[in-house]
């Protein structure tokens, strides 16, 4: 692993999150908003890390699903009151607080994406 800049990555990164804001603002639905954006933040984190990384890009996508699948069962357990930030709504969001299955199928789907960015 070296530490490098990825021009590219950073404006994918940019670009990820813009959209990821745009759909926490204005899309209240019951499938793009829940299923789209956490494939996207799957993304989002491994394009964050490419910009920054030169390594393994299919060990950094499945370590990034990993961490994407850990945080989802720590959500099972209310790691947010551990963290005493359930009444901080920003941390709430960023953290999330219910766990369900169906994230993590978009997880799943959010690496093999990043799997496609790979080539």
């Amino acid at each position: 692993m070296k530490l490098t800049f990825n021009l590219k990555f950073l404006f994918i990164f940019l670009a990820i999150f813009i959209v990821e804001i745009l759909i926490a603002k204005y899309l209240h639905d019951a499938y793009i908003r829940p299923f789209g954006g956490d494939v996207l933040v799957v993304v989002l984190i491994y394009a964050f890390l490419r910009i920054f990384l030169k390594t393994n890009y299919t060990k950094l996508a499945l370590g990034v699903l990993i961490f994407s699948f850990l945080i989802e069962i720590l959500q099972a357990f209310h790691y947010v009151n551990w963290l005493g930030l359930q009444n901080n709504r920003f941390w709430s969001i960023v953290f999330g607080t219910y766990f369900s299955v169906y994230d993590l199928l978009a997880y799943f789907v959010g690496y093999l994406l990043c799997l496609l960015l790979k080539k």
